[in-house]
């Protein structure tokens, strides 16, 4: 009888121990999840920097249209992109509704690429109506991002999405075909996924993991690298692709080391 007391005991302070330990790690992870939602609020004015010159390029356009000036206008849409490129490492998970109205592709009736097919496919600048439905929209997003909540997970997830975006959907060409700005949308995806990271995530997985913080850095700059070429013909997809997948998967595993969830690839594709 002694000798299963002593037994009971044992068991009983060994499920102690464990459960001090798991509550001790759990509140750890929340913690650190805690202060990563911190730093992604010093994120949103890089965002709203980006959506502010998506908007601006589109009120300058629709002015171009107004004043007949095909020039003017193609200049003005191509502006318009460099903003809203950078930005959509927010904007596909948080307003999704806004993404498909703004950034349709490949079967665009609205937003960017149905005023691109005209603009620079057909030279119309029979556009009045899509430009104005996209600068409305523009500045909703641009209302919206003032006051949305922010998380380190949603931005996570978003940082990951892009960068599978570039490299399933866009090593073949890219999505700005008539306006052959293609490789601008693939750098400007880039450079906004190289913000987000370092703006949010890069001090916490140095302190936590230095060796796969840096591995993360080094996708980035090989995935800058490999944008940086002078036009689509010098892209390598296949590389640009294989590079795409290395930085998913390394943002797949800095999630496990920052207590937040790791993307699946439902949360890539959505």
């Amino acid at each position: 009888m002694e000798r299963a007391s002593s037994a009971n005991k044992a068991a009983r302070r060994l499920a102690i121990l464990l459960a001090t330990a798991l509550l001790a790690a759990a509140t750890a992870s929340r913690a650190q999840a805690n202060a990563l939602d911190g730093a992604a609020e010093r994120y949103r004015p890089l965002m709203i920097r980006d959506i502010d010159q998506a908007l601006a390029g589109a009120r300058t356009l629709q002015q171009r249209v107004a004043a007949k000036d095909l020039e003017g206008a193609q200049k003005a849409w191509i502006g318009a992109r460099v903003g809203w490129e950078r930005a959509e490492v927010f904007t596909g998970g948080y307003v999704s509704e806004l993404d498909e109205m703004i950034d349709a592709w490949p079967n665009a009736i609205t937003g960017f690429h149905a005023i691109e097919a005209k603009l620079f496919g057909a030279k119309s600048l029979d556009v009045a109506d899509e430009t104005g439905a996209l600068v409305f929209h523009l500045a909703d997003l641009d209302v919206k991002v003032h006051y949305t909540p922010l998380s380190a997970q949603g931005l996570l997830n978003g940082t990951a999405r892009l960068a599978y975006e570039v490299g399933e959907n866009k090593a073949d060409g890219g999505e700005s075909r008539y306006s052959g700005t293609s490789l601008n949308d693939m750098r400007n995806n880039v450079a906004g996924i190289d913000a987000a990271y370092k703006t949010i995530f890069a001090a916490a997985l140095q302190t936590t993991d230095p060796k796969l913080a840096a591995a993360t850095a080094a996708n980035i700059d090989d995935l800058t690298a490999l944008v940086a070429v002078p036009d689509l013909k010098n892209l390598d997809p296949d590389r640009l692709r294989a590079k795409s997948e290395d930085l998913v998967i390394a943002l797949q595993s800095a999630a496990t080391k920052l207590g937040l969830i790791a993307p699946t690839l439902e949360d890539l594709t959505q």
